[in-house]
């Protein structure tokens, strides 16, 4: 008993410590929002990233509804359904005509009618006995799938030799948020929560590593400098959308075109999480 009190506490402390770090991550694309707003204009950004973390909130959300003691898994995906979606409602109210059709088709067919068969085939096609395990699963894989979005920023840190799309504190964040939640996952014994977070966690080790290679480098190819990816690896349980921001350059990117006399647009930061 003594043992079990112990492994509750652990992931008790666990728990709350990735709800504080998640909700860190989740408030990374402020100030993208926050240049948004200012220009009345969502310029070449995409909304993308945010449908994707939005559907994958709301499948936790729905797999921790229905599985018992996941009371601090409900808690952040509830966080980031909230934030998510006034991350969309301001890029369809600032997105240009043809942007905001797309957004509210992809809005529509992700997260209203893709959620919503998943919610019926699970909920009324399953018996309830596997009802949790394989909505556990179908979390499992939207949260792998998402992992795209960090190998490609690898991939361009590598091809560039430049840090500028991988900003270090948002990788290290991620990276310590895969640990509190895989260690959540044990200790409630949940392979669902801790096993995509064995992945984000050697993803978010790799882009430190990178970091650490490729911060002094003077060799980065100009016309491949993009604003990083606004949702990163997000997917970190949410992350686990995931929850990939930019989080550091947005300032930059606005002090060049001020320089630049405002005449220029960044090139599109997206490459999803």
């Amino acid at each position: 008993m003594a043992s079990m009190g112990d492994h509750h506490t652990l992931a008790v402390v666990f728990g709350i410590l990735g709800n504080i770090i998640s909700v860190l991550v989740f408030m990374a694309p402020v100030p993208t929002f926050y240049r948004i707003f200012k220009k009345k204009s969502t310029e070449s950004f995409q909304s993308l990233p945010y449908q994707v973390a939005l559907f994958s909130c709301m499948l936790w959300l729905c797999y921790a509804l229905i599985k018992k003691g996941a009371f601090l898994l409900i808690t952040i995906n509830s966080f980031g359904c909230v934030v998510e979606t006034i991350y969309i409602s301001m890029y369809i109210a600032y997105a240009s005509k043809d942007s905001r059709r797309s957004a509210m088709k992809l809005f529509v067919a992700m997260n209203v009618v893709l959620f919503s068969f998943v919610l019926i085939v699970t909920h009324f096609m399953l018996k309830s006995s596997i009802r949790v395990p394989v909505l556990g699963w179908i979390c499992v894989a939207i949260s792998v799938s998402v992992f795209a979005a960090p190998l490609n920023i690898m991939a361009r840190v590598v091809r560039t030799k430049s840090v500028d799309f991988m900003p270090f504190t948002l990788s290290f964040f991620l990276t310590l948020s895969a640990v509190m939640w895989f260690a959540y996952g044990l200790f409630i014994k949940d392979l669902c929560v801790a096993l995509p977070n064995v992945l984000g966690f050697i993803l978010g080790m790799l882009q430190m590593i990178l970091y650490a290679i490729y911060r002094h480098s003077e060799k980065a190819i100009m016309e491949e400098k993009k604003p990083p990816v606004p949702e990163q690896m997000k997917s970190v349980i949410v992350l686990g959308a995931l929850n990939a921001s930019e989080v550091h350059p947005v300032a930059n990117a606005a002090a060049e075109e001020e320089a630049d006399g405002n005449k220029a647009e960044p090139d599109s930061d997206e490459c999803p999480v």
